[in-house]
């Protein structure tokens, strides 16, 4: 499928592994002009020096502190000449993955600040390019467990929860001026962390790692998935690339779940 992106510009924020990274790369193999938004300025150039053809550049940027996001966007805008669309692919945070009792303050504000705010504030520096250019789309990242509420990831669960409201907020507020804005809820995905995980177990337990990470989702973390695995990098960023598409063109304020049919 064409996905209609060639020399389309995009913000990739967090797109230096992951779920981030699949998607860039699935742009840039389609023709489109990526950025990609990183922390670390060896591993972005890295990454971007990776995905195929010659229209791909690293910025550097922490979204999570105020004045990242809107430097990091202006340093894509600078380089791409114009911005068609961005998704948004960071916020795992993993010490807001705790309970009630074991969140403290400073766990709350960390989780406002890196799963919310780094959203909020990466789409809003993006909106004035987007409208720009004529319209343009937003995708962003929530969670599968905003659907299924779990007590032992309480402050990601909220915040989370906070990015696919105000998701479908700036889908209904920015609609008239031709801006699409989607977000996507993955559910295990075997990214760098878990696909790590996988060899940690495999050599604590003396086992073989292929088949250990399945039998753990369901014997430990009694997640029922209908597919029996976890998803993959790829598969979540043919889905971001799908939606930051034209190909998309009628989809806005939907709140898509890609989790292999997780349910508790």
């Amino acid at each position: 499928m064409d996905l209609g992106v060639a020399d389309r510009r995009y913000l990739i924020v967090g797109g230096t592994a992951g779920m981030g990274w699949a998607a860039a790369e699935v742009l840039a193999t389609e023709g489109a002009r990526v950025a990609l938004v990183g922390r670390n300025r060896d591993r972005a150039a890295e990454a971007a020096g990776r995905l195929p053809g010659e229209k791909a550049v690293a910025v550097i940027g922490d979204v999570s502190r105020p004045g990242g996001a809107e430097a990091a966007v202006a340093d894509a805008v600078a380089h791409l000449g114009g911005l068609d669309g961005i998704a948004v692919t960071t916020g795992t945070g993993m010490s807001a993955h705790t309970s009630l009792e074991a969140a403290t303050d400073d766990v709350w504000a960390a989780a406002f600040d890196d799963v919310l705010m780094g959203t909020v504030r990466s789409v809003k520096a993006a909106l004035p390019h987007l409208v720009e250019s004529g319209g343009g789309t937003v995708v962003t990242t929530a969670a599968y467990s905003i659907h299924a509420y779990h007590p032992a990831r309480l402050p990601y669960v909220v915040m989370k929860s906070g990015v696919a409201a105000f998701t479908k907020t700036v889908a209904k507020e920015f609609g008239p001026k031709g801006v699409r804005a989607n977000c996507v809820c993955p559910g295990a995905i075997e990214t760098e962390a878990l696909s790590g995980l996988r060899r940690e177990l495999a050599g604590a337990r003396g086992v073989s790692p292929e088949g250990l990470l399945e039998q753990v989702m369901v014997e430990e973390w009694h997640m029922d998935v209908a597919l029996g695995r976890p998803g993959q990098p790829g598969e979540v960023g043919d889905l971001f690339a799908f939606l930051l598409s034209s190909r998309a063109g009628y989809l806005t304020g939907a709140v898509v779940n890609i989790d292999g049919g997780t349910d508790f």
